[in-house]
């Protein structure tokens, strides 16, 4: 009986010790709440970064929610309601410049081009500039990065935005699609996949590239206070990792393939439309190589904010970008 009861014991604790170790295995992973501007195949590498399991093989739970707006996701990050921000870096000048005491730092790059397209309704003539001038645009939001590189281009083409235009900039930027639908603007700027959808639909034409014609940018890139990195190092490395294995990923990977991956956030889009969008995004080089964002593509930017009058002065890249979890990813062996 003894033994019998010895040997029941030590099962019990076995199988315990077991539990026990399978929910430490669980718990041991960091949790990380990620707000996205907005949903969009223009964050591919981001999605595959989840889907492929990426961020599970550094320890990390992420927890990823859409914040709809430069704005709203800024405050949903400096009021801790998430950890990291998928945002435009002009946001983080933006809080620098207002002195704020705890500096969201830029810490890892996602795109490095303007991600939306110039599409026009009428699909009959040839596209040139000059046939913007004097006509109803469907602009961005003022100080938002899309609106920001897309006046870049237009000036770069001898066209000024607020005098050779009837510029139309007060609509929410989730609304922006509808409104061209229901007939408002001749042109607009829009984001894959709704640009391709659009085409398919015959509601209009893409006509140019704002990504092509403003230059490379750290157009969206992975954000978070000072001080939540000065306590997560190693949360903050583990992501970034996660986000290099991502990005090598769909750099040696197609368009197909990468649409199959990411499909999962797009369920009431066509396969075809997403592979489209992806191709697209391909061929212009939008999606980065790599977490690291460069001084070249700081300084376009600095350029991009000054030309839109919303730079007070030019701030140094390491200032507010953080580049040491960006280099140590991709030295990683």
């Amino acid at each position: 009986m003894y033994k019998k009861g010895s040997v029941l014991v030590l099962s019990i604790l076995m199988i315990f010790g077991l539990v026990m170790s399978g929910c430490a295995g669980k718990g041991s992973e960091s949790k990380v709440k990620v707000g996205e501007v907005t949903r969009s195949v223009f964050y591919a590498p981001q999605y595959v970064a989840i889907e492929k399991g990426f961020f599970k093989e550094e320890g990390l739970d992420v927890e990823l929610q859409t914040t709809f707006g430069g704005d709203k996701t800024m405050t949903a990050l400096l009021s801790g309601g998430i950890d990291i921000a998928l945002v435009g870096s002009e946001t983080s000048i933006y809080v620098y410049q207002q002195g704020a005491e705890d500096p969201v730092i830029n810490f890892a790059q996602l795109t490095q081009t303007d991600g939306t397209f110039l599409m026009a309704r009428d699909q009959e003539k040839e596209f040139n500039w000059d046939m913007l001038k004097g006509s109803v645009f469907l602009g961005q939001r003022k100080g938002g990065m899309p609106q920001m590189a897309g006046e870049f281009t237009l000036r770069s083409k001898g066209i000024d935005p607020q005098q050779d235009l009837d510029l139309i900039q007060n609509i929410d930027f989730a609304n922006i699609a509808s409104a061209f639908a229901s007939g408002t603007g001749e042109y607009v700027q829009l984001f894959e996949p709704q640009a391709s959808i659009f085409e398919r639909e015959g509601k209009g034409k893409v006509v140019a590239s704002f990504g092509v014609e403003s230059g490379h940018l750290p157009y969206t890139v992975f954000m978070a206070k000072q001080s939540y990195m000065g306590k997560n190092k190693d949360t903050v490395q583990k992501f970034t990792n996660a986000l290099y294995k991502a990005q090598q990923w769909v750099g040696s990977h197609t368009a197909e393939e990468i649409a199959d991956a990411i499909l999962p956030y797009f369920k009431d889009t066509d396969r075809d439309i997403i592979i489209s969008s992806v191709k697209r995004y391909q061929d212009q080089g939008t999606y980065a190589a790599d977490p690291i964002l460069d001084d070249g593509e700081w300084n376009n930017l600095l350029n991009v904010m000054d030309q839109a009058g919303e730079l007070k002065e030019r701030i140094a890249p390491d200032t507010i970008v953080d580049n040491s979890f960006a280099d140590a990813a991709t030295q990683k062996k």
